[in-house]
């Protein structure tokens, strides 16, 4: 009886013991469960994240696009009245003869366009100063040569690349009324227009005043020319366009200005017909020696030849251009 008792005491034993394990086992099996859920949990909110910024990225990238296509222009021309005193300038301003023009532009970096006239008067009369916060532009005594578009821009600038800001302009056209002076004085006595066949000519009979009353005139035969606004029309700031040229148009013209008053002559203008041609203009450059001493003088000509009324700009590259020479 005691080896029977002995030997089932031995099983309860062994029992027990499978049963705890099997707890322990069950409960490890759990613990690791839960840990690989959190795993799965945190590994599904990384993936969400990432996802996330991947969506993010092209959105910014459309409102930056979307925002680069809505920007407007900003004017940044003020126009000087009195100390302490400005104003936004007009697109058209009207001055008498003797008054001053004071313009303003923001920026550290200003580029200004002003009638061509002010190139070759008196440096007292007109000046440029650059300061910290803007540049101003002031004309003293104006004149009835002084009338045209003055205009100013930021000058954008990489390394020694600059370029023209068209996002950050101002521009205004003055009229300096000169009674005795209605037209805006040429550099020529004696000028020379193109009549393209592929496009409007411009006769740049400009007045100084737009009240002026001004007619187109031929010189032989004899004839006032009809502005009838389709083929032949008259702006004040241009002077007369020729909508439609012709070979017919071709000849001497004149243009005359009244204005209560004796009527008033302007240059006379020799008006070439010229078919439109597409061909590019040719170039050529020519030193007047290819060999020199040092110290000694070279000359560098460069020639552009073809449509005369085609902008041309220079540009020179050079050895010592970076120091200055």
């Amino acid at each position: 009886m005691k080896f029977y008792g002995v030997l089932l005491f031995i099983f309860f034993c062994e029992l027990l013991l499978q049963i705890g394990n099997c707890q322990k086992k069950e409960k490890r099996i759990a613990q690791r469960n839960e840990k690989n859920k959190q795993k799965a949990v945190g590994q599904n909110k990384i993936r969400a994240i990432h996802k996330k910024i991947k969506l993010k990225r092209p959105k910014l990238r459309k409102e930056r696009v979307f925002l680069d296509k809505d920007l407007k222009p900003t004017f940044i021309m003020t126009q000087v009245l009195d100390k302490g005193h400005f104003q936004k300038p007009a697109e058209t301003l009207m001055l008498a003869s003797g008054q001053s023009i004071e313009l303003r532009c923001k920026g550290n970096n200003i580029g200004w366009n002003y009638p061509p006239y002010l190139n070759n008067s008196n440096h007292s009369r007109f000046s440029i100063v650059q300061q910290q916060k803007y540049s101003q532009l002031t004309v003293t005594n104006a004149r009835a040569a002084d009338t045209g578009e003055y205009s100013c821009w930021v000058i954008l600038c990489d390394g020694l690349e600059c370029s023209k800001d068209d996002l950050r302009m101002g521009k205004t056209y003055i009229f300096v009324a000169d009674p005795s002076e209605l037209f805006v004085p040429s550099t020529n006595y004696f000028d020379i227009i193109y009549l393209r066949s592929d496009g409007p000519s411009v006769i740049p009979c400009r007045v100084s005043t737009p009240l002026a009353n001004v007619t187109l005139h031929r010189e032989i035969p004899p004839q006032e020319l009809t502005v009838d606004g389709s083929v032949l029309s008259y702006d004040a700031k241009q002077g007369f366009v020729i909508h439609k040229p012709s070979l017919e148009q071709k000849g001497v013209v004149y243009c005359m200005a009244s204005l209560e008053g004796t009527p008033q002559i302007s240059s006379n203008y020799l008006l070439l017909y010229t078919e439109a041609t597409s061909a590019p203009p040719s170039t050529s450059i020519e030193a007047s020696s290819n060999a020199v001493a040092g110290g000694d003088q070279v000359n560098v000509t460069c020639t552009v030849v073809g449509d005369p009324d085609e902008p041309v700009d220079f540009t020179w590259k050079y050895p010592g251009q970076m120091k200055g020479r």
